[in-house]
């Protein structure tokens, strides 16, 4: 089978269409697909993920995309996670409560505990700091904005993971970074400017962080 230059997963559990022409936008080859098979012969890979995320991981096991997904990122080759596409590779979330992710990196989702004067779920515009060394951020500078649109936000503590964070209730991490995956709790299609340079990023990174 010939290579598939860049492979959207759908899950079945969201409308992929904004990211899917926001990558033709940037003159992608892109192919949408639900087939494990598919992935071994992807040269990168974005997950992208809308709604609960229990239903996201149903969608994933339902389908092997699940263990396909590990065995991709054990390749080397690139992956980009996307808003519940980032969560579902922790440990766990707390969402319609306990569901096990992927397991990649080591942490766990949780939901923004109410505070005055913040609205739930976490909508719009919002700054993201970060080291600015991260080659995935390349042309972009810290404090610039990105859309949000989420509830749950991630937890982490995995040693030497690369993070960016946000500030929304309490300082969360918004990006994480790791070999050859990075992952955004932001949606880039969504984020103009700074969504399409960090696509552009991921099209040319080769997966080493």
């Amino acid at each position: 089978m010939q290579s598939i230059p860049l492979l959207l997963v759908d899950a079945g559990t969201g409308n992929l269409h904004s990211v899917y022409h926001t990558l033709q936008q940037l003159n992608s080859e892109v192919t949408i697909s639900n087939n494990p098979d598919d992935l071994i012969h992807a040269d990168r890979v974005v997950l992208p993920g809308v709604g609960a995320f229990a239903h996201f991981m149903d969608g994933l096991r339902q389908r092997a995309l699940d263990q396909a997904i590990l065995e991709f990122i054990k390749s080397g080759k690139p992956m980009l996670g996307i808003c519940v596409g980032m969560q579902a590779l922790f440990e766990s979330s707390d969402e319609m409560g306990y569901c096990a992710g992927l397991g990649l990196l080591k942490g766990t989702v949780k939901r923004f505990s109410k505070t005055p004067g913040f609205k739930i779920p976490h909508t719009g515009w919002n700054q993201l700091w970060y080291d600015p060394n991260l080659p995935m951020l390349k042309h972009i500078i810290p404090g610039e904005y990105a859309y949000f649109n989420h509830s749950y936000f991630c937890t982490t503590h995995e040693p030497g993971l690369q993070t960016v964070e946000t500030d929304y209730c309490i300082r969360f991490t918004s990006a994480v970074c790791r070999e050859n995956l990075f992952a955004v709790q932001f949606h880039p299609e969504k984020s103009q400017k700074v969504g399409l340079s960090i696509l552009n990023n991921f099209l040319t990174w080769d997966g080493n962080s």
